[in-house]
């Protein structure tokens, strides 16, 4: 038994009686050696304990570098968390997630990028990397909604974990030749996440990042768009003829 599972079979039950845990979706997680990106919304520090505690799965999560400056980094290395430069553009734990991917490991990313406690998740700034890591790695995108009361994730109060059905990365229609795409597919991602609770974007009452119109905005106006996408589907159209 390795240290990992060592650790979840000792501090399961505390944690989901800590946390008050709630599951739904669990039909809709990866098996065991099978690849795929966890992504949630961000309230709290312990969200990556009901994560795994929700999902009894070895979740890879980034983590801050200043965590690995203290007493903590042997015990958060062993759990399987690696450093990410939350300053600036850290290319680092961006590899580092598309190889562990590779690996068919699974791996863990809050898109918002920090804790975002008690905000209407619909309201916050993401960020792109989400985007990069799914053109290079290919691997399904699992939206997982943390819900509780005040928006944070607290001990003794009900919590309440969400795993959403899979999204295929081919579903985003990745554009291999425009770097600005990261940003759309980030988008479109969390917008799947905040529909698990608030139901479909289109009947939000306000108007945010994630609409459809917004989307198509950040790569260009939303008639290029349009036919950037129709000329991804003739391709894959000639492609399939073609064998």
């Amino acid at each position: 038994m390795s240290f990992y599972s060592k650790i979840i079979k000792i501090f399961w039950r505390p944690i989901c009686a800590l946390y008050r845990i709630r599951v739904n979706g669990l039909e809709n997680l990866p098996e065991e050696g099978h690849a795929a990106l966890l992504v949630a919304n961000h309230t709290s520090l312990s969200d990556c304990i009901v994560m795994v505690a929700a999902s009894k799965l070895q979740i890879r999560f980034m983590a801050k570098a200043e965590l690995f400056k203290t007493p903590l980094k042997p015990l958060i290395s062993a759990l399987g968390a690696y450093p990410i430069d939350r300053k600036g553009a850290d290319v680092g734990g961006i590899k580092k997630s598309i190889a562990l991917l590779k690996k068919d490991r699974i791996v863990g990313i809050f898109p918002q990028g920090h804790r975002n406690k008690k905000v209407d998740p619909r309201l916050t700034n993401i960020k792109s990397g989400i985007g990069m890591i799914v053109s290079h790695a290919q691997v399904p995108i699992v939206p997982v909604f943390i819900d509780n009361k005040g928006m944070k994730t607290r001990m003794f109060k009900v919590n309440t974990i969400t795993f959403g059905k899979p999204i295929p990365c081919e579903e985003l229609e990745f554009d291999a030749n425009n770097s600005t795409e990261y940003l759309r597919a980030s988008r479109i991602i969390f917008r799947k996440i905040c529909e698990i609770k608030y139901g479909p974007a289109e009947t939000w009452d306000i108007k945010t990042q994630y609409n459809d119109e917004e989307i198509a905005k950040t790569v260009d106006e939303a008639t290029d768009t349009v036919k950037r996408r129709l000329r991804l589907r003739l391709r894959r159209t000639e492609k399939s003829h073609g064998n």
